[in-house]
């Protein structure tokens, strides 16, 4: 008798009059907020403009939905078009299913039509907004518990999560809560990215290559708990080797961006002034260049004044003392 255990809702789905509130839309549209307002921080804390991160948000987000259910439908299309299955389900997106393979694929697709729009360079915009996808997703993860899915074997963990519903060869009982996995491990990720990215001032791209690298090995493990549907390649799960193949990715662009481009963008955003970080810095080396090049125009003048090249002496007023010695010593 399992003696604690995370209930799942009776429902996923409550009505406001004719209009229906789905829990697994509220997850996603509360993720996509927080991505944008933090993206937007730290944009400006780059040296951008604020509100440009919202504007290319516009294009990011509805090319990562697509993206995202099409990656779904694709790989799980028994689930749309196989015997008794209605096609048209899978344009309901508000039912769950969304591959964030896709959604990450086709969203930068999207970032990069609306970057290259307002003259921004992609990388820049991407290591920006990496954190808020990581709590993005733990957040829409949350959506799974509403719809009673993505969960593991069975457990009786006192944090194991209750499924009461049946359809869809649902077995009622308690099972590992595979979804809170892949949340906490989400916030870990944006909280790794953060400090990395402070302590290491990661730029062109390598933030997001950070969080895609880390966010990989974790899926790759709470992949391998689940039990629901998937297709197997000589063993593991297809979005185990996704994960695998991604990781690698992920590292070696890592590596070679950051032999072939150390450092930080100095300006992100055309018009913008540069980070505080980075116009102290660039003014501190001017000021230090200036007083080198001060010291070295004080040294020249007292060479060239006071030294005759060859150890003589010879100034102005050592010829005028000379002379009204001379004078005294005659009088």
């Amino acid at each position: 008798m399992e003696l604690a255990f995370i209930p799942s809702p009776s429902r996923g789905v409550l009505h406001l009059g004719p209009i229906p509130l789905r829990g697994y839309a509220f997850c996603i549209i509360i993720g996509v907020f927080v991505a944008v307002w933090l993206g937007n921080r730290r944009w400006i804390a780059r040296g951008g403009r604020p509100g440009t991160v919202a504007d290319i948000a516009v294009w990011a987000v509805p090319f990562g939905l697509i993206g995202g259910r099409l990656y779904h439908v694709i790989t799980d299309y028994q689930l749309y078009f196989s015997e008794g299955r209605d096609w048209v389900d899978a344009f309901k997106i508000w039912e769950g299913g969304l591959g964030i393979w896709g959604a990450i694929a086709f969203g930068a697709l999207g970032a990069w039509i609306g970057a290259r729009r307002r003259g921004i360079p992609l990388p820049a915009y991407a290591d920006a907004v990496a954190p808020g996808i990581a709590l993005a997703q733990a957040i829409g993860r949350w959506g799974n518990w509403f719809n009673q899915e993505l969960y593991g074997k069975a457990t009786d963990l006192p944090w194991a999560v209750e499924i009461t519903s049946s359809a869809d060869g649902r077995v009622p009982g308690t099972y590992h809560p595979t979804f809170l996995y892949e949340s906490l491990w989400c916030i870990g990720v944006a909280l790794l990215v953060i400090w990395a990215d402070r302590r290491f001032r990661l730029g062109h791209g390598r933030a997001f290559a950070l969080y895609v690298a880390a966010y990989c090995a974790g899926r790759f493990w709470i992949e391998y708990m689940r039990v629901d549907d998937a297709h197997h390649i000589l063993g593991l799960r297809l979005n185990n080797w996704t994960a695998l193949l991604v990781f690698l990715l992920a590292v070696v662009y890592m590596v070679l961006s950051a032999r072939k481009r150390p450092g930080r963008e100095a300006v992100v955003e055309p018009g913008a002034e540069p980070a505080d970080g980075d116009a102290g810095g660039a003014a501190g080396e001017a000021a230090d260049a200036d007083s080198k090049d001060t010291d070295a125009d004080g040294a020249a003048d007292a060479a060239g004044s006071g030294d005759t090249g060859d150890g003589t002496v010879e100034t102005e007023k050592d010829a005028t003392h000379v002379k009204d010695g001379a004078d005294s010593a005659k009088g």
